[in-house]
């Protein structure tokens, strides 16, 4: 069982980029159409933008804010597929007989993304990059609280997926569309999370608000970093995400 405090957390997606935009889609969630835009970035030079992947940019668009003006963090960075765009350019130059990039080849590989974090902001603290199975947010919370455990007092977990190109769609139906979801966690006890080793019917605890009831009892019915952000808008007081061999349990205590 793990304890910890959410101090800040952000979310991007298309369409969903403040507060507000998340609160109405806890209230209404919906599947919000995908596109090629990705965020602008505009507190970084161009140069540096230019090298950053659509993935990469929505890390960056929700994970600066949590990080401006704080001395550096260590980062977890999970993603169960990610930089599928750019294997799959690597793959369609390898079936072309085409020479690979070496500078493709270099930014697909998974950490690197919290390399290019490391680079652009000029820090040398601890990042772990994990690949993630779909309880990836629980055991990238594990990650976190054990470099808070270690000594340090503020740890930033990153997760995101980008929507894969057309020709994974038979393999991969687990991203709706591409997202991005910060959280700034300190040492405290706002937050209880534990692991059943055997999978069960979650039992929440009787919430209060019939939205957040809701919530609870379809708490799967999106990627679990998107209902982490539905519940931590809505307030849910506690609620289960089951897979094949895991039944975890996430309990508000404050």
């Amino acid at each position: 069982m793990l304890t910890f405090s959410i101090a800040q957390w952000q979310g991007w997606t298309q369409g969903m980029e403040s507060p507000d935009d998340w609160y109405y889609w806890a209230q209404h969630p919906y599947c919000p159409l995908d596109s090629p835009r990705a965020p602008r970035l505009d507190f970084l030079p161009p140069m540096q933008r230019r090298r950053l992947s659509p993935l990469a940019r929505a890390v960056f668009e929700c994970a600066w804010p949590l990080a401006a003006d704080r001395p550096a963090m260590p980062l977890v960075f999970a993603s169960r597929h990610g930089e599928t765009s750019r294997n799959f350019g690597l793959l369609q130059s390898l079936a072309a007989d085409e020479p690979l990039s070496p500078t493709a080849f270099g930014l697909s590989v998974h950490n690197a993304i919290a390399a290019q974090w490391s680079i652009i902001r000029r820090e040398t603290t601890e990042s772990v990059a994990i690949s993630v199975d779909d309880d990836g947010l629980e055991h990238a919370f594990i990650e976190g609280a054990m470099l808070l455990e270690q000594g340090h007092d503020d740890v930033l977990v990153v997760l995101a997926e980008e929507r894969p190109p057309a020709p994974y769609a038979p393999w991969i139906d687990d991203v709706p569309y591409t997202y991005a979801a910060a959280f700034h966690l300190r040492s405290g006890t706002e937050w209880t999370l534990s692991m059943a080793a055997e999978p069960a019917r979650p039992n929440p605890r009787p919430a209060t608000d019939a939205t957040a009831a809701v919530a609870a009892e379809a708490s799967q019915a999106w990627p679990n970093p998107l209902n982490l952000l539905r519940h931590l808008t809505l307030r849910t007081p506690s609620w289960g995400h089951v897979n094949r061999a895991r039944r975890w349990t996430w309990t508000r205590n404050a």
